[in-house]
């Protein structure tokens, strides 16, 4: 069986041979099938979309998981988790491997990081002095910041944002579920910039 791996490491070097001759389950979509790990990350990083998201993560907010997946489906640069390093992955679904993901201590941390890139920081919340989202022009290059569960943004969180952008809703509940909420703010930056 030798041979035939050399010949697929010559032609196809992306590919895996472990995955070509045992088969492939990852939640990965058909064109990186049987491809290696590290093949998929550098594919993807050739085509990251202009985007970075952050999350606050104070009091371990279960929502992490399903907003990393979100950056994944949606080509996020890099995922900012602020506060708590650890956060819950199984809602991440493997996501995270084939994802940048940096740790911010401090709410300081990322501000500066993000003075340092020259990305401006968009909050997402849906407190007194939100703009609609529907109606903002996002910035091809910016950093959307969201908020955990239940408090949202904190009040310094807030005071970094260059704006803070709401989702318009029409039933009963004051709010929607933040990784919800990161699903349709990343897909609105989709639709300005690549649809």
């Amino acid at each position: 069986m030798e041979a035939p791996r050399r010949w697929m490491d010559r032609l196809a070097p992306h590919l895996d041979p472990e995955l070509v001759e045992g088969g492939d389950t990852r939640n990965v979509v058909d064109a990186y099938r049987f491809w290696r790990h590290d093949a998929i990350v550098a594919d993807m990083d050739t085509g990251r979309h202009g985007f970075h998201v952050a999350v606050e993560n104070w009091q371990h907010d279960l929502n992490i998981g399903t907003l990393v997946r979100n950056a994944n489906a949606f080509g996020a640069a890099t995922v900012h988790i602020v506060g708590r390093r650890r956060w819950n992955r199984r809602g991440a679904m493997v996501t995270d491997r084939y994802l940048h993901i940096l740790h911010h201590p401090e709410l300081e941390d990322l501000v500066a990081w993000a003075g340092e890139t020259e990305l401006p920081i968009l909050g997402i919340d849906n407190g007194p002095g939100t703009v609609p989202i529907e109606g903002y022009s996002l910035p091809q290059r910016c950093l959307l910041l969201f908020g955990q569960e239940g408090p949202g943004l904190s009040p310094p969180a807030l005071a970094a944002c260059q704006a803070v952008l709401a989702i318009t809703q029409f039933g009963s509940t004051r709010s929607i579920n933040s990784a919800v909420a990161s699903g349709i703010a990343m897909h609105r930056w989709i639709c300005q910039h690549k649809l």
